[in-house]
């Protein structure tokens, strides 16, 4: 009979402490399916700041550390000048991304820093509790937004893809999702290509992975996908942003 899962190499064999229906887990995968392919678990360096992805390294088997709150793009640029042979990334989710650490990410790409930022968007703060996030659309609801974000109050939701995709040290921006199986496989197509661009130093690479947080959006796992696509998909559109030639 033939199996139909069996573990990536570059996953350790361990139940995760994700929510039922967090796609965190299908990133995860994604990422250590590419390096698996390429033989490179062991010239990797992966960096995981405070978020649900906290302890990423007790799935992934790779070396890793854990950095301050928004602080991972200033951690990685400092191992990737040291260790300039190996594949480094930051994995990031929106409230650290794109709120605390907005000023770090923007300048390790105006840098053109060479390591890959994989940025998990699931508009909300998962591991505290919920409460809105930089990226919580108009209308959206959170614990310190119960009635639904009111732009007035509260601004717009960051577009980071978009953002980033202005500044000439990224060379390659892409947003992407998880909740189909042709989406998954157009994932990890991006996720390839970032490492490519690291592997030929061309300069900063960035993946955002829309992604479901069914405990805080209040929704089974099969709903929270529904409104990803619904929802998620109209104000931040899964398309390639900026990539250079031959990757």
């Amino acid at each position: 009979m033939k199996p139909v899962f069996e573990y990536t190499r570059g996953m350790r064999e361990k139940q995760q402490h994700y929510c039922p229906g967090c796609t965190h887990g299908i990133a995860h995968r994604l990422i250590m399916e590419v390096l698996d392919e390429r033989d490179a678990l062991g010239n990797t360096i992966g960096v995981s700041p405070v978020g649900c992805s906290i302890v990423a390294h007790q799935y992934m088997n790779i070396d890793m550390l854990e950095a301050p709150h928004g602080r991972a793009p200033a951690v990685a640029s400092g191992i990737k000048r040291v260790h300039p042979e190996a594949y480094v990334f930051t994995y990031q989710g929106d409230g650290d991304l794109a709120s605390i650490g907005t000023s770090e990410i923007i300048h390790a790409a105006e840098r053109g820093e060479k390591f890959c930022t994989f940025f998990i968007n699931n508009a909300i703060y998962g591991m505290t509790g919920g409460q809105m996030a930089p990226t919580t659309l108009v209308g959206q609801k959170a614990t310190t937004c119960v009635a639904g974000r009111d732009p007035k109050q509260a601004g717009f939701p960051l577009r980071m893809s978009e953002i980033i995709s202005q500044i000439d040290g990224a060379v390659y921006v892409e947003r992407v999702t998880v909740t189909t199986p042709g989406d998954i496989r157009k994932a990890k197509k991006a996720i390839e290509r970032a490492f490519n661009v690291q592997e030929q130093k061309l300069g900063f690479a960035f993946v955002e992975i829309l992604s479901t947080c069914p405990t805080n959006w209040g929704m089974t796992p099969v709903a929270a996908i529904d409104w990803l696509r619904e929802n998620m998909i109209p104000y931040y559109p899964v398309k390639q942003f900026k990539c250079v030639e031959g990757v």
